[in-house]
């Protein structure tokens, strides 16, 4: 049923507590993992040489690393892919060209005056524009 499982991750808490999920099923459906972090073209004031960017392109290296390493303790063949752009934007392209049988990423669950504060989710973008299915899984406190 799953061949090709997206798994995209910002290398916070809430990322991290999909990544268990994803290296799971990728284990049950024997499939490959393609662990995304994209690099957020909105960063205030980055351009493409700013020490902004290549810190959070360094904050994605270590991220994808950390998926890798998760999958390596299971078997899982693990494809790092680091962009730059809109997340939400990157996250649906790269579900399409990597032919994503799903897409499995963490959410905070935000709700009320946070979830309005944050502006929606990235996850939430993902979950209403997705053609795989979208499995997200919430930050535990």
């Amino acid at each position: 049923m799953y061949d090709e499982i997206l798994y995209p991750t910002d290398g916070s808490a809430g990322s991290d507590a999909a990544v268990a999920h994803a290296v799971s099923l990728a284990e049950l459906a024997d499939a490959r993992i393609h662990a995304l972090f994209v690099v957020d073209e909105l960063i205030a004031g980055a351009d493409r040489w700013d020490a902004v960017v290549e810190r959070e392109e360094e904050r994605g290296e270590r991220a994808l690393d950390a998926v890798a390493e998760a999958g390596a303790k299971r078997g899982i063949d693990v494809e790092q892919h680091l962009r730059r752009g809109r997340p939400h934007e990157e996250i649906l392209d790269a579900a399409t060209a990597y032919d994503a049988d799903l897409i499995v990423m963490g959410t905070h669950g935000r709700t009320g005056i946070g979830r309005f504060l944050a502006a929606g989710s990235v996850a939430e973008r993902v979950v209403r524009h997705s053609e795989p299915p979208v499995l997200t899984a919430r930050a535990r406190e």
